[in-house]
């Protein structure tokens, strides 16, 4: 029986497109899902989060995947998404399918919303890593391996020009591009700008913090999330809060989820405003979401934030300021 070596995905910082300019440059575009390594072993595949949960379940059209290279194993790198109905990757309609377990609802949302592999790059082939090789010749031994099929597919890349790409990728609707050196090896669980990743909108990933509750329609239910991020290991920080971008479904889903979670005082490092924590019911800062929104202010705040959804696939510890305080001061070298 076979069994391949573990790997972690090799992850790109937040920059800007005249950091990316040049020759050295191929440009991907930049799927708006759930990355994931897909282990093809032993005519099965299994596929392993960002942050190294199995999520092999959640996904079962994927299984097919196990014969794109022909029988030979493989662990291959990429996102997994859900299109929209015109076509474009939808973060909203791949929520329910990250949490879902259950076989019975896991086979209804399948039908439902199926979702797609877009595989980026290869790790592992047969007994050799290919992780030393340079960017380039990964991408020509994982096309010439991994064969498109049903749900899963090899996205074209880029030379050079990120000014088009990038303008390609806001007209397609997609999020952005990712920039990588053709000459640099693959990082495993290392987070370096030989991959940059370059967004048309700003999206953050947050902790969850604690929550106030709401009036009217939301009477009885959550109003907003309160949220944080981490400046250092053990010290989280309140970065804004968010009530908008929520369904109802969401906001019960959110309610059930929490309420184990609740603690008798904040987990920030220092004091919330007194608007936002008069009334708030604290929590362990165990769940991460996204957030878009319009700017940061001066003090580090989040600006018109909109939610979009939990990241079950992201660790909290994870979740830092320097991300958020890179698009207040319009800097290249923060992580994301």
């Amino acid at each position: 029986m076979v069994r391949l070596p573990a790997y972690a995905p090799m992850l790109a910082q937040l920059g800007t497109l005249s950091s990316v300019q040049g020759p050295d440059w191929a440009v991907e575009m930049k799927w708006d899902g759930v990355r994931a390594l897909a282990y093809l072993e032993n005519g099965a595949v299994r596929l392993m989060s960002r942050n190294g949960k199995n999520i092999t379940p959640a996904y079962p059209e994927l299984q097919l995947m196990a014969g794109a290279t022909g029988g030979r194993p493989a662990v291959v790198d990429g996102e997994i998404v859900a299109f929209d109905e015109a076509g474009r990757p939808s973060f909203e309609a791949l929520q329910p399918r990250m949490h879902q377990r259950n076989p019975a609802a896991v086979a209804a949302l399948a039908r439902a919303v199926p979702v797609t592999f877009m595989a980026f790059d290869i790790l592992h082939l047969e007994e050799a890593s290919s992780v030393t090789l340079p960017y380039v010749q990964r991408r020509d031994l994982l096309e010439g391996t991994f064969t498109p099929g049903y749900r899963w597919e090899v996205p074209v890349w880029f030379p050079d020009d990120a000014r088009r790409a990038l303008r390609s990728s806001r007209e397609l609707g997609l999020e952005g591009v990712v920039c990588k050196r053709m000459r640099s090896p693959y990082r495993p669980g290392k987070r370096t700008g030989e991959w940059t990743k370059v967004k048309n909108v700003s999206a953050v990933e947050v902790v969850i913090g604690g929550w106030s509750p709401g009036g009217g329609r939301r009477s009885g239910m959550i109003g907003s999330l309160l949220l944080g991020a981490y400046e250092r290991p053990g010290r989280l920080l309140f970065v804004g809060h968010v009530g908008t971008g929520f369904t109802q479904a969401m906001l019960r889903d959110l309610q059930d989820r929490l309420a184990p979670l609740e603690r008798p005082d904040p987990p920030f490092a220092e004091p919330v405003p007194r608007e936002h924590a008069r009334h708030a019911h604290w929590v362990e800062p165990r769940m991460v979401g996204e957030v878009q929104y319009a700017e940061v202010t001066g003090d580090g705040m989040l600006r018109h934030p909109s939610w979009r959804g939990l990241r079950p696939d992201r660790e909290p510890a994870d979740v830092g300021t320097a991300e958020i305080l890179q698009q207040r001061t319009g800097g290249d070298a923060a992580a994301g």
